[in-house]
C-alpha cells in the first residue's frame, strides 16, 4: 500500500502500511530529503529530519496529529545537512545515529559565526543564481535551480537554525522495539558518507534507506567499493519496499538499479586509470548510457566519475 494521505507545504505523506509512513520531499521548499514515520505502538519513531527546522517542526506536527501519539525517537541515517538540520524540532527526543555520524556532524556542520554563515550562502547563492543563466543543458539547469530553492530556504531559516546532535550512538546495529513492532537500524560501513544507516522493517519488508538508495539522481559518493558491498548486503534482506533518500518509494528494483549505475562508474574508471588514461580525455570519450542521460545532481556523472577516477588513482 502506498496511499498518498497528505499534502504539507514541504512534503506528501504517504500510507505504506498501518502505521508506518513515509514523507516525500516536494521539490525546492525546504525539506529536501525524504523521511519516514512509524509508529511503535505507544510512542513514535522518526526517520531523518529534512534540510530546514520549518520543514522539521510541520514533519512532527503531521506525525502527532495524524496517530495522536508522541515522537521518542529521531534517526540521522548520515551527517548531510538536508538529512540533519532539522534536528532542532525533536531535541527533547533521543536522537540516534552512528558514532561516526555524530563527529561528521559536530565537525562539518559547525556554525561558528551567524553573520558569516549567511553572508557565505548569500554569495554561494549568487555565483548559483549566475551559472543557472548560462547553463543551457536543460536538466543540469533543473539540478541547480532546484540546488537554488533549497538553498534559499535553509538561508531564510539560519537565523533560528540550531545544530542538536545525536546523544545515543551505536556502530553495526541496534534494535528498538514498541508493543506494535520492532525496527531495525543498521550501518554496513560507509558509501556515501563514512557511515550510513538504514532502517529495516521486517515484518513490514520496508527500508528506509537515506542515501544509499537515491532515484534518479547522481548522489556523491565517498567510497565506491564500500558503496557496492554495502548494496550487496542489502539485497540480501528481504525488502519488498524501498523509500530512498530522494525520489519515490520503490520496489527492490531502486537498489538494483544504482548498484548498476555504480558497477559501471568502477568497471569504466578501473579500466582507464589502469590504462594511464587522463581524466579528461576518459570522460570525453565515455559513452554514458540513455538511462543516465536524465539523471539529476548538480555535478552529474562527470562529478561521480571524477570521485571515482581520484579513488583508483591513489
Amino acid at each position: 500500500m502506498r496511499e498518498k494521505i497528505k499534502d504539507t507545504d514541504y512534503f506528501s505523506l504517504y500510507a505504506l502500511f498501518d502505521g508506518v509512513y513515509a514523507a516525500i520531499a516536494k521539490s525546492g521548499q525546504g525539506a529536501w530529503s525524504n523521511a519516514g514515520i512509524v509508529d511503535l505502538g505507544e510512542e513514535l519513531l522518526i526517520f531523518d529530519s529534512f534540510a530546514t527546522p520549518s520543514a522539521a517542526y510541520a514533519l512532527r506536527k503531521h506525525a502527532e496529529e495524524m496517530t495522536g501519539k508522541k515522537v521518542k525517537y529521531l534517526i540521522n541515517s548520515h551527517y548531510h545537512g538536508d538529512h540533519v538540520f532539522g534536528n532542532q524540532a525533536f531535541a527533547d527526543t533521543t536522537i540516534i545515529s552512528t558514532s561516526l555520524t555524530r563527529k561528521w556532524f559536530e565537525d562539518k556542520n559547525n556554525i561558528v559565526d551567524l553573520q558569516t554563515e549567511i553572508e557565505e550562502t548569500e554569495d554561494y547563492l549568487n555565483k548559483l543564481g549566475k551559472q543557472i543563466e548560462l547553463t543551457t543543458d536543460r536538466v543540469l539547469k533543473a539540478s541547480l535551480t532546484n540546488q537554488y530553492k533549497e538553498m534559499t530556504a535553509i538561508l531564510k531559516d539560519l537565523p533560528t537554525m540550531e545544530l542538536v546532535l545525536p546523544t545515543v550512538l551505536f556502530e553495526e546495529k541496534m534494535v528498538i522495539e514498541g508493543s506494535k513492532r520492532k525496527v531495525e537500524l543498521h550501518c554496513f560501513g560507509g558509501g556515501h558518507t563514512p557511515s550510513d544507516t538504514f532502517m529495516y522493517l521486517s515484518q513490514e519488508k520496508v527500508g528506509f534507506m537515506g542515501d544509499l538508495v537515491t532515484v534518479d539522481l547522481h548522489l556523491p559518493i565517498y567510497d565506491p567499493e564500500e558503496f557496492c558491498a554495502i548494496l550487496k548486503k542489502v539485497k540480501l534482506l528481504d525488502i519488498e519496499t524501498v523509500v530512498p533518500g530522494h525520489g519515490y518509494p520503490g520496489g527492490s528494483e531502486l537498489v538494483f538499479t544504482l548498484e548498476k549505475y555504480l558497477c559501471f562508474l568502477i568497471e569504466n574508471t578501473k579500466v582507464a586509470v589502469r590504462n594511464g588514461v587522463p581524466f579528461e580525455v576518459f570522460v570525453s570519450n565515455l559513452e554514458i548510457p540513455n538511462e543516465y542521460a536524465e539523471w539529476k545532481g548538480v555535478n552529474g556523472i562527470k562529478g561521480n566519475l571524477s570521485k571515482v577516477y581520484a579513488f583508483y588513482e591513489c
